[in-house]
Parts: structure tokens; C-alpha cells; sequence
């Protein structure tokens, strides 16, 4: 099992965390992954674990870029993630109360875009 915490130099990231916050800066702007499709093109570890990376490392990348499955935002993080969402262009779910990413245009599968 892949863990965020797993044996790491001190003051170096844990080789799973720094793949997935590699992976999260790539995103490109106005897009999403969830944490399952983080794990799933890594080829590693699962949504949890792709999560537990984000909340002890995922301050310093674009963390809003990466979802829960049902597009809802993090919560506590509501209203930074929309100002983000906002600038980027980031589609969201019409009438969704609370504020949902709109999956179908967001997601990204990790191709460049424009392939």
C-alpha cells in the first residue's frame, strides 16, 4: 500500500507525495481531477491516500484542481476554491446548491490539451 508518509530523507516529500503533486501542477487551468483519477493514472495508490498527500503537502500547487468524485468542493476551502475556479474558467454545475464542478467539461484525463 502506497502511503503519503512513507519513508522519506528529512526534509524531502515521501516519492508517492512527489509524484502526485507533480501530477497536480500539470493540471492545466480550469480543469479537474478527481483524487481516484490521480491515483488511477499514477498507477498507484487510491483516492484516500491521493488525499491524505494533498492535505499535509498540497498547500504550495493548485489543490483546488483536484476533486471529490461528486464534484463537491473541499470543505472549509468553499469559497478560496470558487475564486480560483472563477478566474481559471472552471465550468461548474448550473443550479447546484452548494457549488458542484461540472465533471463532464472539467475533467481532465492527463492528455495535453489541445491532443
Amino acid at each position: 500500500m502506497t502511503d503519503a508518509t512513507d519513508d522519506a530523507a528529512p526534509g524531502e516529500l515521501p516519492p508517492f507525495a512527489e509524484l502526485v503533486l507533480d501530477l497536480t501542477e500539470r493540471i492545466p487551468p480550469g480543469r479537474v481531477m478527481t483524487y481516484g483519477d490521480v491515483a488511477e493514472y499514477l498507477g498507484q495508490g487510491g483516492p484516500r491516500q491521493v488525499g491524505r498527500v494533498m492535505a499535509l503537502y498540497g498547500g504550495a500547487v493548485p489543490w483546488w484542481r483536484v476533486i471529490r468524485a461528486d464534484g463537491r468542493l473541499l470543505p472549509g476551502h468553499e469559497h478560496r476554491a470558487l475564486a480560483h475556479y472563477g478566474e481559471e474558467g472552471t465550468p461548474l454545475r448550473d443550479l447546484a446548491d452548494p457549488p458542484r464542478v461540472d465533471l463532464r467539461s472539467a475533467r481532465w484525463d492527463g492528455r495535453p490539451v489541445g491532443d
